[in-house]
């Protein structure tokens, strides 16, 4: 957790007074929050707005104080900042881990700049290697994306929550956790899901990630943008 804070704090050092900011959602992305919260109670951060990528990050920036505002009402988001469960070479990373996908990219597609904070367990030589690509889809009908998924090579579990019932997204939706094992070309994966109907999104963040925040556990941490 001490490593995750640490990027964490680090990232919010991007962000300046009168900015839209997008709120991750995550147990690295909340240090983030609350980061922002004790700046704007020590006054050293104001005139910001956030946009939560989640109804969980949501109650938690309005029990901290947080001003929020929406996409309808500010479509463009200067910095998001978020974690993510495996990160490439290429700063393309996979997210989902905390059932927020669909939020996430839409605020991420809209974010003039969308800072990864990770500790170096989620670097990763290739997407796939070390986590499942969670995949959104619709109730109705899901069995048939299940099969769809096992037949692009995926081991495929259907997300079940805390309590062992099958995990809801905001949304309503169910997560299939796919193992494809290392992905050799993501694009063309996202080619296949994002044409598929009844697959609502994936996991599979391509080309959307311009920073990458890494803190390591033998000290320092280390920032990459993306080429």
């Amino acid at each position: 957790m001490e490593l995750k804070r640490r990027a964490a704090e680090y990232a919010v050092e991007f962000i300046a007074p009168g900015m839209v900011v997008g709120l991750g959602h995550g147990s690295t992305a909340i240090f983030a929050v609350r980061r922002i919260a004790e700046l704007l109670q020590q006054g050293r951060l104001w005139d910001i707005l956030g946009v939560p990528c989640s109804r969980q990050v949501e109650a938690e920036a309005r029990a901290l104080g947080i001003p929020l505002t929406s996409l309808e009402e500010h479509p463009v988001v200067d910095i998001t900042i978020d974690g993510a469960d495996e990160v490439d070479p290429a700063l393309n990373v996979i997210k989902g881990g905390g059932g927020a996908l669909l939020r996430e990219k839409i605020v991420a597609q809209n974010s003039r700049r969308e800072i990864i904070v990770v500790d170096e367990s989620k670097l990763s030589p290739a997407l796939g290697t070390k986590w499942a690509v969670p995949v959104e889809v619709l109730p109705f009908g899901w069995r048939t994306q299940a099969s769809f998924l096992e037949s692009l090579g995926a081991e495929v579990k259907v997300r079940q929550g805390e309590d062992g019932s099958v995990f809801k997204t905001d949304q309503g939706n169910l997560i299939l956790d796919c193992h494809f094992g290392p992905i050799a070309d993501p694009y063309a994966l996202a080619d296949r899901l994002n044409g598929r109907a009844g697959i609502v999104e994936h996991g599979l963040f391509l080309g959307l990630v311009t920073d990458v925040v890494v803190a390591f556990a033998q000290g320092g941490v280390q920032h990459m943008v993306r080429r």
